[in-house]
């Protein structure tokens, strides 16, 4: 039986299962290990090999991407014995399934010639995505076994940089010629035992392998056997080049709802194709690493990594943020005979703080947002900066008046609003700018938008909230 994939509820319940099952067969070999009877040893190999019986069966008809995501939900020690349970023919799908972080967890328990099984039966463009995380040793013998032509599939692939077309391209395509009939072009796609995955159309080349157009399998089927590709199919394909942007890819992939685009090298030569699974894994990655970068992540963290790669993987922006919190201490520690003379204060300035911290973030997230889809180019800054500088103004003018009105009915003090209103605009308005500011940088400067946005906007507003409002009550109130 072939294996399937799982609805989402499915899945919950297959990882709740095989944990069941993992937790079963421990309780079980400990009661057998403390019980004193004859045999023992056997008995114990007995209950051991039922429970992997059951949860070799469990995984048998469990999907690759499935499998994956149950071992990523697994502490260390499960998810090498379940994946020492996964058919060895299955391990290089599995590979390309998983995260870097769990993958690199994998890699480490299998020998070299496990390794070269596993992803030897892979195509090259899959084997591209697994090279950077395969020991050189393996990577060799894995390339001493490939005909000449996938040797040089997979160098090229390998040479294209992340982010790049020419990474997510697929080798895997069917071309025919355009001076035969559509009789021909069906007796041969009978000659395959199946199609490539996500084959919407059929690529037409000339005899030096240049892209002449595309025939849509629609096209192919509605027509008259006898007409020639030629007349029918389509001279203006969408393509790509090999180093255009994948996020420009996948942006074309949105707008036009594509499944499958060829790629063609700067003299029109057909290389490889993209498609949309590509693009989506693709979207999903970047989406991933864009969240961890705001929050100060360097890579994706495995959940149950030891305590070190944790802490190396976070050490760096939680010492800024450690830097920052001791400048905004500072900031409180200038005014500390004002807030001794108007206790108020205290109870205020984290309101001031905390708003525009929010208001901070909101304007960072729009903006790596529009900078990821293209819609924001450097020319915008300055309109952009303006546009959300009117907003924070407005939006302070409405909430601090309205925070203002609140202090001023529970303190007595009306010049205590009017501080609540005016440090509230003006944080507003700090927050606003460093939120345009700083992706607009990053992007100028050729780094991640979205790295440390968060951190940084936070660390911003909090030392300028304090010493704005802590500042105007100094001024106006003490």
């Amino acid at each position: 039986m072939e294996p399937s994939a799982e609805t989402h509820h499915d899945l919950q319940k297959s990882l709740r299962d095989i944990e069941e099952l993992l937790s079963r067969q421990q309780r079980v070999e400990d009661l057998v290990r403390r019980q004193a009877m004859p045999r023992h040893d056997l008995v114990e190999t007995l209950v051991h090999k039922q429970h992997l019986v059951e949860l070799q069966s469990k995984l048998d008809h469990l999907h690759p991407a499935d499998i994956a995501f149950i071992l990523e939900a697994l502490p260390l020690d499960e998810r090498l014995l379940v994946w020492g349970m996964v058919k060895a023919d299955r391990d290089g799908d599995i590979l390309l399934e998983v995260s870097d972080a769990v993958r690199e967890s994998l890699i480490e328990t299998m020998a070299p010639a496990e390794l070269v099984a596993a992803v030897e039966q892979l195509d090259t463009d899959e084997l591209a995505d697994l090279a950077p995380d395969l020991p050189s040793q393996v990577m060799e013998d894995v390339f001493r076994g490939l005909s000449t032509e996938e040797r040089e599939q997979l160098r090229a692939a390998i040479s294209y940089p992340e982010g790049s077309v020419g990474a997510l391209m697929d080798f895997d395509l069917v071309s025919v010629r355009e001076n035969v009939s559509l009789e021909v072009v069906l007796r041969y796609l009978r000659l395959f035992d199946e199609l490539p995955n996500h084959t919407d159309q059929l690529f037409v080349v000339d005899r030096e392998e240049h892209l002449r157009g595309v025939l849509p399998l629609n096209v192919l089927l509605i027509n008259d056997p006898e007409t020639e590709v030629a007349a029918l199919m389509q001279v203006d394909a969408f393509s790509f080049t090999p180093t255009d942007e994948a996020d420009h890819a996948a942006q074309a992939f949105e707008r036009y709802d594509l499944v499958s685009v060829p790629v063609v090298d700067d003299k029109g030569k057909l290389l490889g194709r993209v498609t949309v699974n590509a693009v989506l894994d693709h979207i999903r990655e970047t989406t991933e690493a864009e969240q961890l970068a705001q929050a100060g992540l360097r890579e994706e963290e495995d959940i149950f990594a030891s305590v070190w790669d944790s802490v190396r993987n976070r050490w760096v922006w939680l010492a800024l943020n450690l830097v920052t919190a001791l400048v905004a201490s500072r900031v409180i520690g200038a005014f500390e005979s004002s807030i001794e003379k108007l206790v108020a204060l205290a109870a205020l300035m984290p309101i001031v703080a905390g708003i525009g911290g929010n208001s901070g973030n909101q304007t960072i997230t729009m903006i790596v947002r529009a900078i990821a889809l293209g819609k924001v180019g450097l020319d915008s800054e300055r309109r952009l900066f303006r546009k959300e500088l009117n907003v924070a103004l407005i939006n302070g003018l409405l909430w601090g008046g309205l925070l203002g009105l609140v202090a001023w009915g529970l303190y007595g003090n009306w010049r205590l609003g009017l501080v609540m209103t005016s440090a509230m605009t003006l944080n507003l308005a700090l927050a606003a700018s460093v939120g345009v500011i700083v992706p607009m940088t990053m992007q100028k400067l050729g780094r991640d938008p979205a790295i440390g946005g968060s951190v940084m906007i936070t660390a911003v507003t909090d030392s300028g909230g304090f010493f704005i409002f802590l500042g105007l009550a100094t001024l106006f109130l003490i």
